[in-house]
């Protein structure tokens, strides 16, 4: 195997191209001008080749120097990527995110997981919608969220499931609905009523949103209300107050994910990933026994 270059060596190349020459790098690096030129004449013996060349009372890049500058920086700029990311350190606050009724379930086994593994470090939460959830881990203001996905391209990483349900008040029959049907909904923007509205109309049905709020408990409340129906995700029995609405078509699973802010270290990602799959794997086994139950928003 050939020997490798020396990175060092690379840097001062580069130092030479952007500061327009040996004393400008010598100053720029902190080094004596004649170790400099020692640095290029090792790199020149290393490759064979000529680097740099007088040109007058200066010197000039060869063709081969060229094309060596161009290599050293896309290497010097992994080097630096790895050491940054091998250098941080794990925070001293984490802001988690999940969805409303995460909170009863998956919370408590996330934050045990975390504590266990940093336990110097301060957890704190926010409770809110998927969309505004990933955005404000876009933004970086939240660390570690749980969404869920549908969306066309999937963010984060998939760490579960949950059942999609059409439900709607005890006695509300959607065969006794004249005209439109009323849709119970959270406000836009909202993957499951873009979803719910679309499977309404692939049906034939004219559909009309009767009642929309932007938390769990107003849209819970409006579909007891007997306002209409609502598509929710599940993993146990329905709420108290709400059935099933069988007449309609199964609408299949939505994904869960776990999304991480951009930086963030790997180690708490992963113990994060590996803590929330556990935990949906968990109620993955017992819907098979239990039924369906309320656990996420959109």
């Amino acid at each position: 195997m050939a020997d490798p270059l020396d990175l060092v060596h690379l840097r001062t190349l580069v130092a030479i191209a952007e500061t327009g020459g040996f004393r400008r790098a010598a100053d720029s690096l902190h080094l004596s001008q004649p170790t400099v030129s020692q640095h290029v004449r090792l790199l020149e013996k290393r490759l064979k080749q000529s680097l740099v060349v007088k040109d007058g009372r200066g010197s000039r890049f060869t063709a081969a120097g060229e094309r060596l500058v161009l290599e050293a920086r896309k290497l010097l700029a992994a080097q630096d990527e790895v050491l940054q990311r091998f250098s941080m350190a794990v925070p001293d606050k984490l802001t988690i995110g999940s969805t409303e009724h995460a909170a009863d379930g998956l919370l408590p086994e996330l934050l045990t997981a975390l504590r266990g593994a940093y336990p110097d470090v301060w957890l704190q939460f926010r409770i809110e919608r998927s969309t505004s959830l990933a955005e404000s881990v876009t933004k970086g203001a939240i660390d570690l969220a749980v969404v869920l996905g549908g969306n066309a391209e999937p963010i984060g990483t998939e760490v579960g499931a949950l059942a999609l349900r059409w439900v709607a008040a005890t006695g509300w029959d959607i065969t006794e609905v004249e005209g439109s049907i009323p849709l119970v909904a959270f406000e836009e923007p909202c993957g499951l009523r873009r979803r719910a509205l679309a499977q309404l109309d692939d049906l034939g049905h004219a559909v009309t949103v009767s009642a929309e709020s932007g938390n769990l408990d107003g849209v819970l409340a409006a579909a007891r209300a007997g306002l209409g129906i609502a598509l929710l995700p599940f993993s146990g029995p329905v709420p108290e107050g709400l059935v099933e609405v069988e007449e309609l078509p199964d609408m299949g699973d939505i994904d869960v994910r776990l999304v991480a802010r951009r930086g963030i270290d790997t180690d708490v990602e992963q113990a994060a990933v590996e803590a929330v799959t556990a935990h949906y794997r968990t109620v993955a086994d017992k819907a098979g026994d239990a039924g369906t139950h309320l656990q996420g928003v959109a």
